[in-house]
């Protein structure tokens, strides 16, 4: 997988994310991807971390869905969700999947409100949490990635250690 085929990828939905808020309005986005290192975005593992975090989502906002799409992509598992709940609390019972579920770390879930203006991320320090932490280290994930304090050897080994797990 090319850097440029991931950037692609990453336009296409934002795009996608742009369309389905402009027909949804006073509506709240999740969007929820796989975070795996290395060029590999779409094998079984991405299937069963993507499958086990619509799982969870649909479990906390079943009764309140409008809207849902699963993209099974060579550019990684998409799957997108259209709730009439308030962002902000959106993004809290996201961030609860992400910190307690058993592979909650492997799941990116975006928050995407458009209420009145331009599609916009919620943030998790914007609902008073903590930026996400290391798979290996417990520092900020972001400070590992710049620095490549991990080897993707390592990435990958704790990744099938928590899928192993899961299973």
């Amino acid at each position: 997988m090319t850097l440029e085929t991931l950037l692609e990828s990453r336009d296409r939905r934002a795009a996608h994310q742009r369309k389905l808020l402009a027909e949804w309005p006073a509506s709240t986005l999740i969007c929820l991807t796989v975070q795996l290192p290395g060029p590999v975005k779409r094998d079984s593992r991405s299937l069963i971390i993507g499958g086990a975090g619509l799982a969870a989502l649909m479990e906390k906002f079943g009764s309140t869905l409008q809207h849902v799409q699963v993209k099974d992509l060579e550019t990684g598992y998409e799957a997108y969700l259209i709730v009439p709940l308030p962002a902000a609390l959106v993004k809290q019972i996201c961030c609860k999947i992400e910190d307690t579920h058993p592979l909650g770390r492997l799941m990116d879930i975006d928050v995407l409100s458009g209420s009145g203006r331009a599609p916009h991320a919620i943030d998790r320090p914007s609902v008073g949490l903590q930026p996400r932490r290391c798979l290996l280290c417990g520092n900020e994930v972001r400070f590992c990635m710049r620095a490549r304090t991990h080897t993707p050897q390592e990435l990958q080994a704790r990744i099938d250690e928590m899928i192993k797990a899961y299973v």
